[in-house]
């Protein structure tokens, strides 16, 4: 996924609140927005070196949108909205193994109680996916969530119905850096989600993980890794 509008460089001050921060841009204090309700607290430190997305459009706050972050020399992207688009792509461009194969994708489809990012069709075969953008990288291991999840605990609740309806169900951990050595939950932040996790996989719910190649102005799907359960 490329990213077409201008980005330019910054130094990580503070962050206000979730969705505010200021950034240092060519030595002036900046409002920025920060597309993302995470903690973000190993990456987002006083100091770091940051990119940001100039959105110019009517009604914003700031025009700065805190895109990527540096983590020492790892790049990673912290847009929260980015692994839908970047996998829902990656599908439709056949690049995928996993889930080749299907007529007709769509995305945002409800099933439930829950709305989920991908569904697909094929005939009378369905597949039902849920994405989860992950940001947290400790010692080359990546983790999720960064923060407990009540809304990550009831999507893996529906995938199971997903699945005990006989219907095809996934959840995919789409990593937003590279070079990871492979992806577990993070039972440390959320023990609930990491059992309801385990549990939906012994029920039949697929679990996938993958790496992107992230540069400073795109983000691509890169490798499938071990998921650690």
């Amino acid at each position: 996924m490329i990213i077409k509008n201008p980005i330019i460089k910054g130094k990580f001050i503070e962050r206000l609140n979730r969705f505010e921060a200021y950034v240092e841009i060519d030595g002036i204090k900046t409002l920025v927005h920060v597309p993302n309700t995470g903690r973000l607290k190993e990456i987002l430190v006083k100091g770091a070196d940051v990119l940001l997305e100039v959105r110019e459009k009517k009604g914003r706050k700031t025009p700065y949108e805190l895109a990527f972050a540096y983590k020492g020399k790892r790049l990673i992207s912290i847009d929260s909205q980015v692994p839908n688009k970047v996998f829902l792509e990656s599908i439709k461009k056949g690049i995928v193994e996993e889930f080749r194969g299907y007529e007709l994708v769509e995305k945002e489809r409800s099933f439930g109680n829950s709305k989920f990012d991908i569904k697909l069709t094929n005939g009378k075969e369905i597949c039902y996916i849920e994405v989860k953008g992950v940001t947290l990288e400790v010692d080359g291991v990546a983790k999720f969530p960064d923060a407990p999840t009540e809304r990550g605990r009831k999507h893996l609740k529906e995938l199971i119905k997903v699945k005990e309806e006989g219907m095809r169900a996934a959840v995919v951990f789409l990593i937003q850096m590279d070079d990871i050595k492979y992806f577990t939950p993070n039972d440390e932040q959320d023990p609930q989600f990491g059992q309801f996790l385990r549990e939906a996989f012994t029920k039949g719910v697929e679990v996938y993980a993958y790496t992107c190649d992230v540069g400073e102005n795109f983000i691509n799907l890169k490798n499938r890794v071990q998921v650690v359960l």
